[in-house]
């Protein structure tokens, strides 16, 4: 592919325009995608992708042959679709009044950062439940969930404190794991 691609490059530049379009219709769908990933915009990633087409067109002698085309093309795409990103603005301020309401501004419209008294029971309660499941775990499983889920240590620091070998961590990190997720679905 990548030397049927060089090929029509090298058409492109000696002034076949329609070299290009035989590039465009192998390229169109992966580029058109790529920008409606990354804007989630049927409509600006249809201009998107043509704009990314045109330039590299026009660009077409900066590309250097012993890379690969489609990298090159989806670079532009890509920094096209991220320029597109940071152009917009969002319509509105967050001191400007509600319409319909009384004085309210969007401020009020953002969730508070606290949580609701009965997330926090759930939330309470939840932690319970893993703790009392985390205690009924064998005692090796137990020590090294302890410390790299509750206490958040890394896998070196839990393998010195243990005083025992990276791998040999690693293995009753997943195994206490999955013991533990066998007695919480038993729940």
């Amino acid at each position: 592919m990548d030397e049927i691609i060089n090929r029509r490059i090298k058409q492109v530049l000696k002034g076949d325009q329609n070299a290009f379009g035989e590039i465009v219709e192998l390229y169109k769908d992966k580029v058109f995608q790529l920008c409606y990933r990354m804007l989630g915009n049927r409509h600006e990633a249809e201009d998107i992708a043509q704009e990314a087409f045109i330039r590299a067109y026009v660009n077409i002698e900066t590309f250097h042959q012993n890379r690969k085309f489609s990298t090159w093309l989806f670079r532009i795409a890509t920094n096209l679709c991220i320029d597109r990103i940071r152009k917009k603005k969002p319509d509105y301020f967050l001191d400007s009044e509600v319409a319909g309401t009384d004085g309210l501004t969007m401020y009020s419209q953002i969730a508070a950062d606290i949580q609701l008294p009965e997330e926090e029971v759930e939330n309470m309660e939840l932690q319970e439940t893993i703790q009392k499941e985390i205690s009924k775990l064998p005692q090796k499983y137990r020590s090294v969930i302890v410390l790299k889920y509750i206490e958040e240590l890394p896998l070196q620091e839990i393998s010195e404190i243990l005083d025992m070998p990276l791998g040999t961590v690693k293995t009753r990190v997943h195994r206490g794991r999955e013991a533990l997720r066998k007695q919480l679905r038993s729940l």
